[in-house]
């Protein structure tokens, strides 16, 4: 886990941008299949999906995930071992994130937010394994060479 600014900065930076890289290729695949566009559309959304979930990582849906994860999940159990904090956290910011970046992505594609369901759940289905598998064992092996 960090232990301060600069750690948080780091691994929110590791986490978010692997995160909305991952999300994206699989979103414009959804979206368009695999085009000739396909990584013109990636690289010019990019950025803006990134400030974005880094925004709503840095001030909303962490402070309430962690917020929930140390003051109600945590203390109910009194386990604080092993990977059971990282996990609630990791299992609350998926929630949160796919959450807000689903509205994102329906306004910035222009669609309508009739097919919000639909969205949430498609990105769900990928973003637990991508950070749970993938994403986040790579930010914490990170961390940890930099905490080093």
């Amino acid at each position: 886990m960090p232990r301060n600014l600069k750690e948080e900065l780091f691994f929110m930076l590791i986490m978010a941008g692997l995160m909305v890289f991952g999300m994206s290729v699989y979103n414009v695949y959804l979206a368009d299949g695999y085009s000739s566009q396909f990584w013109n559309e990636i690289i010019i959304g990019y950025p803006i999906a990134l400030i974005v979930a880094m925004i709503a990582d840095g001030f909303i849906v962490g402070p309430i995930a962690k917020g929930l994860a140390f003051k109600v999940i945590v203390p109910r159990f009194k386990d604080t071992e092993g990977l059971k904090i990282p996990i609630t956290i990791s299992l609350l910011m998926i929630t949160g994130m796919v959450t807000l970046m689903s509205v994102f992505g329906l306004v910035i594609n222009g669609k309508a937010l009739s097919h919000y369901s639909s969205a949430w759940l498609l990105n769900l289905v990928l973003a637990l394994p991508l950070q749970l598998l993938i994403v986040a064992p790579i930010a914490r092996f990170a961390l940890s060479k930099v905490q080093n």
